[in-house]
């Protein structure tokens, strides 16, 4: 709906329809299912079927690469995709056997089952016992100490101490280790054992005894703090009730969700969950929707409103009629984005593998140099050199390169869930916080689609802003139309009550309402009504020249002839527009409207915003070339509210549906969807967004720093093995912990500062 109502009843005029006549929307929207960016869609080959498998042995890109391996060269097989928060993975296949699968994975020590897609897997014990490892830390420090002591690192005592030491701390170790021997796989277990062989030999057993230790401990602590990863997850999945009350003829007989039809009668008690969307038949009540739309305030709902899975019921009983099964529920859907979500690969998650692939091989080769050049220049004892490059091999691993992009990427997009914005993965993410430019549709985004009378300007004594109401209301109450619709909203706002009119109501086509009251003729309409009631035209284009200009629609109330009254009539700004734009400007970026209404309504709504820049009049074409003008100052994200203009958003790098939860196909198809209508919520995004980088750039610049001073130690000579361990398990949990500080992050707050 134009801003300025076109329709000959206000006189904005184009439209030359009957009566009160609207010139059509100009509503924006995320039906680009093609949209190149798309980060939960699956891997390039994942064509065939698709088998999910639990392997909760399975936490790092490490075990990983292992599976990789064995997986890969299967006959049928066509891609694999691995989400190591959830440990899970994702296998496409043309008709590979299950068992040959299985078999294969208990052969490298990972069993697996068939996932159940409900729940993630649940983790298993890393290594050994927790007495058993404490045991095999305090004899490691034992050995440690005895060798400081004066005994030598190959005394009978210290070799008491460290063999048991490692017995019961490198079983898992050694066994891995030798599954990346069997399948010639260059992975941590590898390497680690290799340097413990090497310590052994160079008859260094403290350092053997405490770098075992030290791995296994750190293995323990990286799966816990993965799994506080998974938490983000969980959370979610935990506002899904089990159970719903379902109409059983005279009564009411408790059901699981999942075993509802569409269709069904549901009730909700004041303080339950609702278990599934539905439609409210009875009943009213106050709903917290924030696990959904990130809304803080409950919301009043009752008969013929929609309300969702996992909301809180917090007032009386309601009954629901279900519209949607369990597993197409909202909540459903936003659980499922984000878990396909950790299994996608950002542009940077990409290219660190790519980068990993690379690294470790090269770091091996100059171990190998280094044992073997150093000694040869002279530089350094064959000891010596030999010890260091088994310190280079603990520090070739880059697992906490690899980890630091999925962890840091789940817990900003369980964030961005719990505040109401559905980011569609990393690659969304990445690309929000590249935006430069925020390109917005004017009807149903800036403005709330919805007309109304802005202002009451009386023309003649006697007739204050309450009269001019009461007789607008008088003819107005007899339509339907939005117009008279907004007429008699404004009168109920200030509590005026319609005239009581003579006789009948009649509507001429084209131009307006006419009534009568008191014996005189009332009217109220547009240009052409007043001037066939005898309203001088050099009056009227005075009066209406700077309305048309600007715009802005426009009602004429008259008496007899007489003009009282000009009522403003406008498609009204949303609440929070003005402070949002100011808060994107804030952030640096240009904000543009790009409409297909009226020059002069878009120019007036954009003075109002304040807006960088604002094209009106478009077409679907002439859209699309003023993205890509925009497109030369950087990447462009597109906001619309989910019905229409497709072209646009898939030609955006970024395409945001705003009020998605109100809408299959926005939810469905949006890279970033917006659960509710309030535009604070974009610049919370693109903030977040930014701030979510910047972790992940610096856990990403820590993993390589801490890499690269151990590179230069070792060749130095001044590096331990144990150093080296306690650095490399150092970094990764650096890292993860880094990362879940984003899933702690109130978006609310402008200084993100995180919840406690």
């Amino acid at each position: 709906m134009s801003s300025c109502c076109k329709h000959q009843h206000a006189s904005c005029a184009t439209s030359e329809h009957a009566g009160h006549d609207h010139a059509g929307h100009d509503h924006a929207a995320h039906d680009h299912a093609a949209h190149a960016h798309d980060e939960t869609s699956p891997p390039a080959n994942a064509a065939g079927t698709r088998l999910q498998l639990a392997i909760p042995a399975m936490d790092c890109p490490t075990e990983g690469q292992l599976i990789a391996k064995v997986l890969r060269p299967l006959a049928g097989v066509n891609d694999l995709s691995f989400n190591y928060i959830e440990r899970t993975v994702t296998l496409y296949h043309d008709g590979v056997a299950e068992t040959e699968v299985l078999v294969a994975l208990s052969a490298i020590g990972m069993p697996a089952t068939l996932h159940a897609s409900a729940a993630p897997a649940v983790a298993t014990t890393h290594g050994q016992a927790g007495w058993q490892l404490w045991l095999a830390g305090a004899l490691a420090v034992l050995a440690e100490a005895l060798a400081f002591g004066g005994a030598g690192d190959a005394s009978v005592p210290v070799v008491a101490c460290a063999v048991p030491a490692m017995l019961l701390a490198g079983r898992s170790t050694a066994r891995k280790g030798w599954f990346a021997l069997k399948t010639a796989t260059l992975n941590i277990y590898f390497l680690m054992s290799v340097a413990v062989l090497g310590a052994m030999l160079l008859g260094q057993w403290p350092e053997a005894a405490m770098v075992l230790f030290l791995f296994a401990l750190s293995e323990k602590l990286e799966a816990r703090a993965l799994a506080r990863a998974g938490d983000a997850v969980k959370a979610l999945m935990a506002l899904r009730p089990e159970t719903a009350w379902v109409q059983h003829g005279d009564g009411w007989q408790e059901v699981a969700v999942a075993e509802v039809k569409v269709g069904r009668t549901v009730r909700v008690r004041p303080g339950e969950r609702v278990p599934l969307d539905g439609e409210i038949i009875a009943g009213h009540s106050q709903f917290d929707e924030a696990p959904i739309t990130g809304e803080s305030l409950p919301l009043d709902k009752g008969p013929g409103d929609a309300v969702y899975a996992g909301t809180i019921n917090g007032g009386a009983l309601v009954q629901l009629r279900v519209t949607a099964p369990a597993d197409g529920s909202v909540l459903a859907r936003i659980i499922r984005s984000v878990r396909e979500a950790q299994a996608g690969k950002a542009p940077t998650q990409r290219f660190i593998d790519r980068f990993a692939a690379r690294y470790t091989p090269l770091v091996v080769a100059l171990a190998v140099l280094l044992a073997v050049a150093l000694p040869m220049l002279g530089l350094m004892g064959w000891q010596a050199a030999l010890y260091q490059a088994l310190v280079l091999l603990v520090i070739a691993c880059p697992c906490a390169l690899v980890i630091a992009t999925p962890v840091t990427l789940v817990s900003a997009l369980a964030a961005g869930a719990r505040h109401g914005m559905l980011i569609k993965g990393g690659a969304a993410l990445e690309a929000a916080a590249r935006v430069r430019t925020v390109a917005l549709d004017k009807t149903g985004t800036l403005t709330s689609g919805t007309v109304a009378v802005t202002r009451v300007e009386p023309l003649a004594d006697g007739h204050d802003e309450a009269t001019v109401l009461a007789l607008a209301a008088a003819l107005e109450q007899h339509s339907t139309h939005p117009l008279a619709r907004a007429v008699c909203r404004r009168a109920a706002a200030a509590n005026v009550a319609a005239a009581a009119l003579h006789g009948a109501v009649t509507e001429r086509p084209g131009q307006g309402m006419l009534g009568s009251i008191g014996g005189r003729q009332l009217a109220l309409g547009n240009r052409r009504l007043a001037l066939a009631q005898g309203v001088a035209a050099a009056r009227l284009d005075a009066l209406l020249a700077p309305l048309e200009e600007q715009g802005e629609g426009y009602l004429l109330l008259l008496l007899d002839g007489e003009l009282l009254a000009l009522l403003h009539v406008n498609d009204t700004l949303r609440p929070q527009a003005e402070h949002s734009i100011a808060a994107l400007q804030a952030q640096g970026l240009r904000v543009l409207m790009l409409s297909g209404d009226q020059p002069a309504v878009v120019r007036r709504v954009a003075a109002e915003l304040k807006l960088d820049e604002a094209h009106g009049g478009l077409l679907p074409d002439d859209k699309l070339q003023s993205l890509a003008a925009a497109q030369r100052h950087g990447a462009v994200a597109m906001v619309g509210d989910g019905v229409n203009d497709a072209p646009a958003l898939a030609q955006a790098e970024l395409g945001i549906a705003m009020g998605a939860a109100g809408s299959d196909t926005a939810l469905e198809t949006a890279q970033v969807a917006l659960m509710d209508d309030r535009l604070d919520r974009l610049p919370l995004l693109f903030a977040h967004a930014r701030r979510s980088m910047a972790v992940l750039r610096a856990n990403i610049a820590i993993a390589l720093a801490i890499k690269l001073l151990f590179f230069v130690l070792a060749l130095a000579g001044v590096a331990t093995l144990w150093m080296a361990v306690f650095a490399d398990v150092g970094a990764s949990l650096l890292v993860i912990g880094n990362g879940l500080r984003l899933a702690r992050v109130r978006l609310g707050d402008e200084q993100g500062k995180e919840t406690t």
